[in-house]
């Protein structure tokens, strides 16, 4: 698949022949398969809130891919204002930002009996603010025509009864969708994925995750894939949540 900008307009905003992409998260996992996919025929710019030397693989990406990585992290009293000064770097070096997918967040285990305003307030800094504050600093870097897309999680059909406050978490993002694209219009659209399982934690959960789906399989890294490069090049798609779960939530 060639790349995900092929009209006139969108030919204006790629750098070098090459649309760039911020990956927020685009360190581990599924972070990193998005970024093995998009670097193919995409410039990349990848955040973590960790530090990026041990990542060899990065300078795999390099050799094809025009590659920045940055430290955001969402720990950070100074987050708001690092995230803002590093696009600014970026518009000022000629980067301009063709679309953006947010994907960092934690799934933690908190079971009703054992919540604490700590854990709760950790557990919505992660996979609510830090998402509110990044669609937030990244809204006005994008350029016109450019797609931003947010990972959610299928808990927004099917609450995690022992993850509620994760759950909580994403169904909070899920309103920033049809709300930032209203308030983004027409310049911008926003998309979000309700994903299922991909990639468990532990293999023998594989098995039985599959059997409650229609599909019968679990999800793979490339279902994302595509549907990031669907998002993207489908100018006439915004606010919208798409669900990518096998049919989980009718079995």
């Amino acid at each position: 698949m060639g790349p995900l900008w092929k009209n006139a307009r969108m030919e204006r905003i790629s750098r070098n022949g090459r649309p760039c992409f911020v990956l927020v998260g685009g360190r581990q996992r599924l972070g990193r398969a998005l970024a093995e996919d998009l670097a193919r025929d995409h410039d990349l710019v990848l955040t973590s809130s960790g530090d990026w030397e041990s990542e060899t693989w990065v300078e795999e990406l390099s050799k094809t891919a025009r590659v920045r990585t940055l430290r955001w992290d969402a720990e950070s009293p100074e987050l708001v204002s690092r995230m803002m000064a590093d696009l600014d770097g970026l518009a000022a070096e000629g980067w301009t930002v063709a679309g953006a997918i947010l994907v960092a967040g934690t799934f933690p285990e908190q079971l009703l009996g054992s919540w604490e305003p700590e854990a709760l307030a950790a557990t919505w800094r992660l996979n609510l603010t830090f998402p509110f504050l990044c669609a937030q600093a990244l809204a006005s870097h994008l350029a016109e025509g450019a797609c931003l897309q947010l990972l959610l999680d299928t808990s927004l059909h099917q609450p995690w009864l022992k993850r509620l406050p994760y759950s909580a978490a994403k169904a909070g993002l899920a309103a920033l969708v049809p709300g930032l694209a209203q308030l983004l219009a027409p310049k911008i659209r926003v998309v979000g994925h309700a994903l299922g399982a991909v990639l468990p934690a532990e293999a023998r959960e594989t098995a039985f995750l599959a059997e409650r789906s229609l599909v019968k399989r679990i999800g793979d890294p490339s279902d994302l894939c595509r549907a990031v490069r669907y998002a993207a090049a489908s100018p006439f798609l915004t606010g919208e949540i798409l669900t990518l779960d096998g049919g989980r939530r009718w079995v």
